[in-house]
């Protein structure tokens, strides 16, 4: 019921109750959302006119979902929190829970065309389920809190609520009974098994529990661990290295600068692509366990290549700013990659970070010091 975007599992095994790590928890705030074209009328209930969703998603929904995937507007793609419709629901029909991620929102409702069911958005800022509930915005408070505000207990005969599994490690079940009334059940991994779990008397096999990570799901996360290229924090440093490139003996040359920078500017580039691109696609196949490992053996292959191709044409100390520098750079970036692995927990990532900076910061400052003895070799 959710759809992986910053975060989601990375080996076919039971999700586990573990966050993920896609940066600090956000500050809910007043938000103006926009037209909502995903709409398609309304259902009459004693509760008011609640607005139904469509399970046909429009180009627009398409070109929308390609902008997530490379985080371009990441923090603008929400629907507003509250009680929706699918198909025509009756007061039987069960309640599915969700976050108001669009993307996410947007995954259930094509997932479920035909079924009659309600629907309940729960403001998780913007963020979709397992990040949310890991930051703590999927909560079993927030929950409540929709179910009351939307006046869910007049719509539906029941008391049962239909939480994704990924909302297990943010939402205590006890304690959405406790505040609203509303009893709480686990959903499948997937939407499209919801129809299935229903069928069954809200049961879920083995199956339905099982979080995959293949090729093509994480060949879909990649473009946003890609997208660090053009960072702004490294879009300043690629300024910075062309600064202090252009500066010798003789003055200040931007020509110099690009020379001597570029280069430097590309091996930054390879690594990012090797940390969020080449890791994410090799997981199970590259050595160890750490992400930080992985994504510096990814980083080595990489630069080896790089090596081999301009041999002969590097002095001794832009060697050794490219095969120590983009191993460093690579485990670095494949650390972003750690939310995206039920393997990992944040005690795990704190120690794998604990680990891993040193000796990312021992291979940078190596980079730069080749760097700066092939300057002064110039």
């Amino acid at each position: 019921m959710s759809e992986r975007s910053c975060c989601g599992p990375s080996a076919e095994t039971p999700a586990p109750a573990a966050s993920c790590c896609c940066g600090a928890s956000p500050r809910r705030e007043d938000y103006t959302y926009g037209p909502a074209p995903y709409l398609t009328g309304e259902v009459q209930t004693p509760a008011g006119p609640v607005p139904r969703l469509s399970t046909q998603l429009t180009r627009a929904d398409r070109l929308g979902a390609w902008r997530m995937r490379w985080s371009i507007g990441r923090d603008d793609y929400r629907v507003q929190p509250g009680l929706y419709a699918l198909g025509a629901p009756d007061p039987h029909s069960p309640v599915l829970v969700t976050a108001n991620y669009k993307l996410t929102v947007d995954a259930l409702r094509s997932a479920l065309p035909g079924l009659d069911a309600w629907v309940l958005v729960v403001d998780t800022v913007g963020i979709n389920v397992w990040c949310a509930a890991g930051k703590g915005t999927f909560s079993a408070e927030e929950v409540a809190r929709v179910v009351e505000v939307s006046g869910l207990a007049e719509v539906v005969a029941h008391r049962r609520l239909v939480l994704p599994q990924l909302a297990a490690p943010g939402v205590a079940a006890h304690r959405v009974k406790e505040a609203c009334g509303f009893r709480v059940t686990y959903g499948p991994v997937r939407a499209s098994d919801i129809p299935r779990f229903l069928d069954e008397g809200m049961k879920a096999d083995a199956e339905m529990r099982t979080v995959s990570f293949d090729f093509e799901e994480r060949l879909v996360l990649a473009p946003a661990e890609v997208n660090y290229l053009w960072d702004r924090r490294l879009l300043l440093a690629y300024a910075g290295v062309i600064a202090v490139s252009s500066i010798d003996r003789d003055g200040i040359s931007l020509r110099r600068g690009l020379r001597r920078g570029l280069p430097v500017i590309g091996g930054a580039g390879l690594a990012v692509l090797a940390g969020g691109g080449i890791t994410p696609l090799l997981l199970p196949w590259l050595p160890g366990r750490a992400f930080a490992l992985k994504g510096a053996a990814a980083g080595a292959g990489v630069a080896l290549a790089a090596d081999a191709a301009l041999r002969g044409r590097l002095t001794p100390g832009a060697r050794l700013t490219l095969l120590a520098g983009v191993p460093a750079l690579a485990s670095y970036a494949a650390m972003n990659f750690t939310g995206s692995s039920p393997i990992t927990s944040p005690s795990g990532v704190q120690q794998e970070m604990r680990r891993a900076l040193p000796l990312q910061m021992a291979g940078a400052a190596l980079a730069v010091g080749g760097w700066l003895a092939s300057r002064l070799g110039r």
